[in-house]
């Protein structure tokens, strides 16, 4: 494998509190059995897992002095990370979110503005960070234009726009016409083609790329290729505890396969393999596969099914 991945997107960090009864009544304080703090989704989630899964990795994020910045910084170099930061301010950057989960439901609090917006100079601090990449992340913002430039330079572009109400082709055709690979999950396949199925929306999905993705939940993941849809199973052995986060390792997966120029079907194996373990604990990052790992689930449920 040569190459690197880069991707640039907001810091998330959560605290986690798992353990009520119920939810507080206002003015009311309920104790929790368990609380963690751990780094949350995003394109660095995405860019940790891959570390995890021996690929070089480059994230251009917003990182200040604070504590929770300092917490991220940490986790980042834990996990193999070195991140290119992009803020210059002195208050907090990041995304911190108070996620509250109970056995039927979870609910969260967050303080911070979600995505980043960026200057001239972090424009150019992500392209300096990101020419020559094999592959770079995309999502929705304001990194656009280092997108483009990166795309004629030879980079391969993989778009995870996440659920947006008013997700269409119109809305976010500049993005879909840059990316070579879009991974929706089964909600955001029907919202952006208006279709009543996955296995519809993958037709229509071909309109812009020639090999489609479409994650079905649990149950799997439709691939098409040449007009030929396939679909690639879940990986049974894994219970589900916390779905948080299995988009963003499906993705790591994924991408993990294209860095090996793996075919199309291989990649979305691996991808059930890498979302499929991330919701067996509670948190976005607690729950991964080593790259070791990853190639013996393959070989136990895939290998004579991609022959």
């Amino acid at each position: 494998m040569n190459g690197f991945v880069a991707g640039a997107g907001a810091t998330n960090v959560d605290l986690l509190y798992k353990g009520f009864p119920r939810l507080p009544k206002l003015g009311e304080e309920i104790y929790c059995d368990d609380f963690s703090l751990q780094l949350g989704g995003g394109v660095p989630a995405t860019l940790i897992n891959l570390g995890r899964l021996g690929v070089e990795t480059r994230i251009a994020t917003e990182l200040g002095d604070d504590l929770f910045s300092c917490f991220a910084k940490e986790k980042f170099q834990e996990n193999g990370v070195a991140p290119i930061n992009l803020y210059t301010g002195d208050k907090i950057p990041l995304n911190i979110t108070s996620a509250i989960i109970l056995p039927e439901d979870r609910t969260f609090f967050t303080y911070g503005k979600g995505s980043i917006a960026p200057r001239d100079e972090a424009l150019e601090t992500f392209y300096k960070a990101a020419t020559g990449a094999k592959v770079v992340l995309m999502q929705p913002g304001g990194f656009l234009p280092v997108y483009r430039q990166l795309k004629t330079e030879g980079s391969t572009m993989v778009l995870d726009t996440g659920w947006d109400e008013n997700l269409s082709f119109e809305t976010y055709s500049d993005y879909l016409e840059i990316a070579d690979y879009y991974t929706p999950n089964r909600k955001e396949a029907l919202q952006i083609t208006g279709e009543p199925t996955p296995e519809r929306a993958a037709e229509r999905l071909h309109a812009y790329f020639d090999k489609v993705v479409v994650k079905v939940d649990k149950d799997g993941c439709i691939g098409s290729e040449n007009g030929q849809q396939f679909f690639v199973k879940s990986v049974s052995e894994f219970q589900n505890v916390d779905s948080t986060g299995a988009g963003d390792a499906f993705l790591a997966g994924f991408i993990y396969g294209l860095m090996h120029d793996a075919p199309l079907s291989t990649c979305i194996a691996y991808g059930n393999i890498t979302g499929g373990k991330a919701v067996t604990a509670v948190g976005v990052l607690s729950a991964y596969v080593t790259e070791a790992e990853l190639h013996a689930l393959y070989k136990t449920y895939f290998a004579k099914q991609m022959r």
